[in-house]
């Protein structure tokens, strides 16, 4: 889904040998050092750009998240959301990417948090980027 204006564009940029180079953000915030992860054959030791999507994911669902229990005067307090990000051979030549998102809503019922993490998908940008592009399974993490 487009939207209707554009109210902030982030901008980085990727040097060096793609995934064991180098990222940075046009405004210094983020300057990373990237490596293959040794599950993929590399070195590991650096971070990878499925990790840099599940920490945008987890930030941005949470956020959305918020926004819908606060629209639902439900108690988001102590809310956690974990992206984890998969990556591997999509079976035609290329790779995919799976994304489970883990949620913790320790103050709401099991039910509600159900609803407020499926309402928090359709209104999540990442959500709505990836719907039809990439599974994204929802989990609602049992109560300790």
């Amino acid at each position: 889904m487009i939207p209707v204006q554009v109210l902030y564009t982030a901008s980085a940029q990727a040097t060096g040998d793609g995934r064991d180079g180098h990222v940075s953000t046009s405004d210094g915030t983020l300057d990373l050092d990237l490596a293959v992860p040794k599950e993929m054959g590399g070195a590991g030791g650096a971070a990878n750009p499925e990790q840099l999507f599940a920490a945008g994911y987890a930030a941005c669902f949470h956020s959305a998240l918020r926004v819908v229990g606060r629209r639902a005067k439900a108690d988001v307090t102590g809310s956690v959301v974990e992206a984890q990000v998969g990556i591997g051979p999509n079976g035609t030549g290329g790779f995919g990417l799976t994304v489970t998102l883990v949620v913790d809503l320790p103050a709401v019922e099991r039910a509600a948090a159900e609803e407020l993490v499926a309402a928090a998908h359709q209104v999540c940008p990442y959500s709505n980027a990836t719907r039809g592009n990439i599974d994204v399974a929802l989990t609602v993490r049992e109560a300790a």
